[in-house]
């Protein structure tokens, strides 16, 4: 008898660490009262699951090679592409202890064992790309050139930006057959070689449509979970499925996009780098957009020098985009070889108390970093909102009459189809959309606004940075995102430790428009210097 429950239990253990072999959705009543408990208000649930996407459909053009690949062959590559970073990743390319194809297969494996798994799922997915593993063949019949090449590398989109061939929905079932041209950003990563393995979850719409809904929820994705703490800690917005995707080891990097900290926001919750560029460095080409005065995309991995191999993939003057710019690509030797020494970091005083914030301003001053602190002048920033709905109302039907091939082609078309099944189609209503729809704001109004916020945004930050002479000013996760959209500077956000709760916190470098370079160096520094990162799973 005691032998036989030894072998029952050897059984059952080995039975528990293999991947389910299919998606079934369950009864969530109890998880949606308990989360009604929860003590902020957006983090109590109307739905989890989603009601519209079929997990089963992503893994039928793998089903054989994923059959075939067994918890063997995983637990085998976990040791060399687990929290690796590209340039390893390509070593062993190179060296030929792995290919290609392995990746990707690891990390659809890795989406399966996790995203179909009852207790672990984290609704970071929204759809696969059918033909990834045939691309990764392809691209096995060469090498890289360089182990700081997007080569092979299996790469996922916030599903607002376009690939053809998966659609591109904004987590909106009013585009659930959107299948657009490649967007701007995309033709650039193929041309570096990448191969895009899939679409990420997101708030629906980039967050803006209703008002207090969770960050990370989208009707056709879902909610998104935080993989430090599933329905406990939020996820971040609106990019929420690539920062749990890229953290949990999904896949290598991921493309988000931002119009105030939509990167930021969830690369520090977390516990991954974002980088939110200068306006114009990246093209907006064949992105669902909220404001094109203010949107850009952005890269989001788990480390620096990944960001930089995206970011230098990405960039390129875009004829279409009239805010587009070219600019000379980041030097890797120069981020390398890069210190803290005697660089002038400006920090936030009312952020002093922050233990992380501290601990970290601690960290640069033993690496030989100066810190001055400061206070912010006060500046007149009302309006910023104005630019988001003008903006939206104007630009998305721009975007849906030049894509979307479906009858939908404005704000307030979007809001008639969604009342058809309001409970499914917009749980928390859509306040934001209904504003918009009603927004009478002029030219004239919101032009000076405009010219005003970039001033306002622009003071806010400069009048340290000169006094000082700043290399960079120091916040934390997307605490001042918006003074910095609204000025055009970009963000580079990089983790910076965990609070007593357990919830990731980043340490954020700003600076001004087009000072990448240096903010990937400071960047980089810290992260040699602390490597706070920890993932969330094994």
């Amino acid at each position: 008898m005691k032998n036989t429950f030894l072998i029952f239990s050897f059984l059952l253990a080995f039975l528990s660490c293999q991947t389910t072999n299919e998606w079934n959705a369950y009864n969530e009543t109890s998880e949606i009262l308990e989360n009604k408990k929860h003590p902020i208000d957006r983090m109590q649930f109307k739905l989890i699951q989603s009601k519209y996407n079929d997990k089963n459909a992503w893994l039928k053009p793998f089903e054989k090679e994923l059959k075939n690949f067994t918890e063997l062959n995983y637990t085998n590559l976990k040791e060399i592409i687990i929290e690796k970073d590209i340039p390893t990743i390509q070593k062993f390319i190179i060296s030929g202890e792995l290919t290609y194809e392995e990746l990707t297969l690891f990390y659809l494996y890795r989406i399966k064992k996790i995203e179909f798994n009852k207790d672990l799922y984290l609704n970071s997915i929204i759809s696969l790309n059918p033909d990834i593993l045939n691309q990764a063949r392809e691209k096995d019949k060469k090498k890289p050139k360089s182990i700081y090449s997007l080569y092979g590398i299996p790469i996922l989109l916030k599903d607002n930006i376009n690939y053809k061939g998966i659609s591109t929905t904004a987590g909106s079932v009013a585009l659930i057959d959107n299948n657009a041209e490649d967007a701007y950003v995309v033709k650039k990563l193929k041309e570096n070689g990448a191969i895009i393995l899939g679409k990420t979850n997101l708030s629906e719409w980039a967050y803006y449509f209703c008002n207090n809904c969770p960050l990370g929820y989208s009707a056709i994705g879902g909610q998104t979970l935080n993989p430090y703490g599933r329905k406990k800690f939020e996820s971040g917005g609106s990019s929420s499925g690539s920062g749990v995707a890229i953290s949990s080891n999904f896949s290598s990097v991921a493309l988000g996009s931002e119009t105030s900290g939509s990167i930021l926001s969830p690369a520090s919750l977390n516990s991954i780098v974002g980088l939110k560029p200068t306006i114009g460095l990246v093209s907006r080409t064949g992105i669902v957009p909220i404001s094109n005065t203010l949107d850009t995309s952005g890269p989001m991995t788990k480390n620096v020098i990944d960001n930089i191999i995206v970011f230098n993939a990405i960039t390129g003057f875009d004829k279409d985009d009239s805010f587009s710019v070219s600019k000379n690509k980041i030097e890797m030797e120069t981020v390398l070889n890069s210190t803290l020494k005697n660089k002038r970091f400006g920090v936030f005083k009312n952020l002093l108390d922050e233990p992380l914030y501290a601990e970290a301003i601690e960290q640069i001053k033993k690496e030989g970093g100066l810190i001055f602190e400061f206070t912010p002048p006060e500046i007149n920033y009302n309006g910023f909102r104005k630019i988001l709905d003008v903006d939206m109302k104007k630009d998305l039907p721009k975007y849906l009459n030049k894509y979307s091939k479906n009858s939908i082609k404005n704000i307030k078309e979007i809001i008639d189809f969604n009342i058809e099944d309001s409970l499914k189609r917009a749980p928390y209503g859509q306040g934001i959309f209904k504003s918009i729809a009603l927004n009478n704001t002029t030219d004239l109004e919101i032009s000076e606004i405009k010219s005003r916020i970039k001033l306002e945004g622009k003071r806010y930050f400069d009048e340290a940075i000169n006094k000082y002479d700043l290399d960079a000013v120091l916040s934390i996760n997307n605490y001042h995102a918006s003074y910095a959209a609204g000025a055009y500077y970009p963000c580079l956000t990089v983790p910076m430790g965990y609070r007593e709760s357990g919830v990731p916190s980043n340490l954020t470098f700003i600076g001004p428009s087009y000072s990448e370079e240096k903010l990937y160096q400071l960047g980089y520094a810290f992260e040699k210097e602390t490597n706070k990162r920890v993932s969330p799973f094994n």
